[in-house]
């Protein structure tokens, strides 16, 4: 029983620190913008898409032959 009178005491401290935390950041804004940070993940400033010709194999147009 006499650590229950200790547990109580810590629990309801952690609980109310977690809450501070929370408020501090919900006042803080860093909540503001969820999707630029999802997308900033994916992302790099420098990264550019490659152009269709670039990656792919070129193909002989010049020529004529034909296949049956």
């Amino acid at each position: 029983m006499s650590v229950l009178a200790l547990l109580i005491p810590v629990t309801l401290a952690m609980g109310a620190l977690g809450l501070v935390a929370f408020f501090w950041s919900l006042r803080n804004g860093q909540y503001e913008d969820l999707t630029g940070d999802a997308e900033r993940i994916l992302f790099d400033a420098h990264d550019t898409p490659l152009s269709p010709t670039r990656g792919a194999p070129r193909r002989d147009t010049t020529s004529k032959e034909t296949t049956r």
